[in-house]
């Protein structure tokens, strides 16, 4: 209180912003990746397939014991009273989310073979990430190949991959910012915070599964460099995002999927659906939720840069990612949100070594280091009212809002 107990206006933080802006003339000049390379301990890259399966071991000791736990406090039965149902919707809540959790662990491990970080042999990585991978009815090939495309293309307008921004026109606003359809339009008719609400469901409910069957999220250009024409899922060998080359791999990571999903049916059929429902499906969508969230954040603010064809550089790209803490989920998650910029600088890298690689790292970009502190909810919910739209796919670009664009009425009286 001030004096005469007059309330004091609390000062409204500023949001965190990067310190890199390239088109400030007076922004320094971007170190080499050689440069970068040499500042962190060389024991760093030494990869161990012992040492990366007791993370494998850990973290399935811990899916095991949790369902083991349920099994022995909860039914799959629904419940006939009130106090027992809502005791039940808490615990498979509470089993979902956790079992969810958990299996981002094994969905991070199984990345790292695709990265070849796992060992040093690239058929042991492809055993062990094609078992973990396919098991959580991720397409391990093709996932692999696209996910290496994201790493080669970080924030590249034009040939990047997965979370490439749209533009305006693209969300329905037309050449005077008049909102004429789509988001833009929805944008409108929903009003600022529903529309976030939504925002956040189509990514980390909604974006895996479309973006694995080619329907959101994914780039503009096929495999040869042309425009891209045409749906470019994950599932079809000639779908137009691989190159011949691969494609008997992505027809084993197809059979893999509909194998799985085969056994899920079977399971389904023998125990019911809810079964499988509350036993696989709901922590599997948990687990969507954290891999979605990741992507996003990572790489995704109003101060991030975004770049086209001719103004990008792969340094660019891969210093236009954030770090982020993700208190205790980091234990569960090996990191992978919090030592990101490193991983995008070399994703060669185990990650229980990324710690010691970002301390170097951190010290030697200094402000060219990307650190948001703020909590991660709290990002989520910021980036989803904030960051919808590039202007174009040319030049430098950053996020902007919907929410900044005026709406028709108000067009209208004016």
């Amino acid at each position: 209180m001030g004096k005469g107990g007059r309330a004091v206006p609390s000062k409204k933080v500023a949001p965190w912003t990067s310190t890199y802006n390239p088109l400030d003339p007076k922004a320094p000049e971007l170190p080499s990746k050689g440069a970068i390379k040499a500042s962190i301990p060389k024991e760093c890259f030494e990869r161990s397939a012992v040492h990366s399966l007791y993370f494998v071991a850990r973290d399935t000791a811990m899916a095991v014991a949790l369902v083991y736990a349920t099994s022995q406090v909860l039914t799959t039965d629904i419940p006939t009273n009130l106090q027992d149902g809502l005791v039940w919707f808490l615990g498979w809540n509470f089993y979902a989310f956790w079992m969810g959790t958990i299996l981002t662990g094994h969905w991070v491990l199984a990345h790292e073979c695709g990265h070849g970080a796992f060992s040093d042999s690239q058929t042991f990585n492809d055993i062990v990430g094609y078992i973990l991978h396919q098991a959580l009815l991720v397409p391990y090939f093709a996932w692999q190949y696209t996910h290496a495309k994201h790493h080669r293309r970080t924030n590249h307008l034009t040939d990047g991959e997965s979370h490439v921004p749209s533009t305006g026109a693209e969300n329905g606003l037309g050449p005077n910012n008049e909102r004429q359809t789509f988001y833009a339009a929805w944008h409108e008719a929903m009003g600022d915070g529903p529309f976030a609400v939504w925002q956040i469901f189509t990514h980390v409910v909604l974006g895996w599964p479309l973006y694995l069957l080619g329907l959101a999220s994914t780039g503009r250009l096929a495999h040869d460099g042309s425009e891209l024409e045409g749906i470019a899922d994950h599932y079809r060998p000639n779908s137009p995002m691989f190159p011949p080359k691969v494609r008997a791999k992505i027809f084993s990571s197809t059979v893999g999927i509909i194998a799985t999903l085969g056994l899920l049916f079977k399971l389904s059929v023998e125990h019911g659906f809810l079964t499988v429902f509350l036993w696989y499906t709901f922590p599997y969508m948990w687990t969507n939720f954290w891999l979605v969230l990741y992507t996003w954040l990572q790489h995704t603010d109003p101060s991030i840069p975004q770049y086209g064809a001719a103004e990008w550089t792969w340094v660019k790209g891969a210093l236009s990612t954030i770090d982020r803490p993700y208190g205790i989920f980091d234990f569960f998650h090996h990191k992978i949100g919090s030592t990101h910029v490193v991983h995008h600088l070399f994703h060669e890298m185990p990650f229980y070594s990324a710690d010691e690689a970002t301390a170097a790292v951190k010290e030697f970009l200094g402000p060219l280091y990307n650190y948001n502190p703020e909590p991660w909810y709290k990002e989520m919910w910021r980036i989803a009212k904030t960051c919808h739209y590039v202007e174009d796919t040319k030049g430098i670009q950053y996020y902007k809002s919907l929410e900044d664009i005026p709406l028709t009425k108000d067009l209208k009286k004016a």
